[in-house]
């Protein structure tokens, strides 16, 4: 795996003063990278049945449309207000400074489902809980969350369901 975290570029104070960026289009750019990291991921769950993976906007889709393809499940999208045509479930949740909402559509989900929850790096974990709530209230059960990159000092896989958080890469 270290191979695969040399990769990702660190950007020094973006997008403020005082952060350390993980950079993962470096490492999307790279194809044998990108394959190894979706083969990895998908990997730890070809022995489970999953029914459909759910992509966090944005950039969750690009690793989850890859699962579930790869998985042969369907695919998911969770999207900031406004953005799905058809009728939606929203979820708002509290930020450092502020809220955030997403949506969902309302049959993306039947009661039931088995869900792996996709993207691309586990932070506060916030969107991801919020995410994790959704998938419970609308009646799927959350196989995991799965994560390509976590950020381990910032403790966001204690908001997550306990024993369902997976992250490929860990900083």
């Amino acid at each position: 795996m270290q191979e695969l975290k040399d990769i990702i570029r660190d950007v020094p104070d973006f997008p403020k003063k005082g952060i350390l960026f993980k950079d993962i289009t470096t490492l999307l750019a790279d194809a044998k990278s990108y394959q190894r990291m979706i083969d990895h991921l998908s990997h730890r769950y070809t022995a489970e049945r999953i029914d459909k993976v759910l992509g966090i906007e944005a950039r969750g889709y690009i690793i989850g449309a890859a699962l579930a393809y790869k998985l042969g499940a369907g695919m998911i999208l969770v999207r900031k207000p406004g953005k799905l045509p058809s009728e939606t479930f929203r979820k708002s949740y509290a930020l450092e400074y502020g809220t955030d909402t997403l949506e969902i559509h309302v049959d993306a989900i039947k009661k039931g489902e088995r869900i792996l929850i996709a993207d691309d790096l586990l932070a506060t974990g916030g969107t991801a809980a919020a995410v994790a709530e959704m998938v419970t209230e609308m009646g799927g059960e959350i196989v995991d969350c799965c994560f390509m990159v976590e950020l381990e000092f910032l403790n966001g896989r204690q908001r997550l369901p306990e024993g369902k958080v997976f992250s490929l890469l860990q900083f």
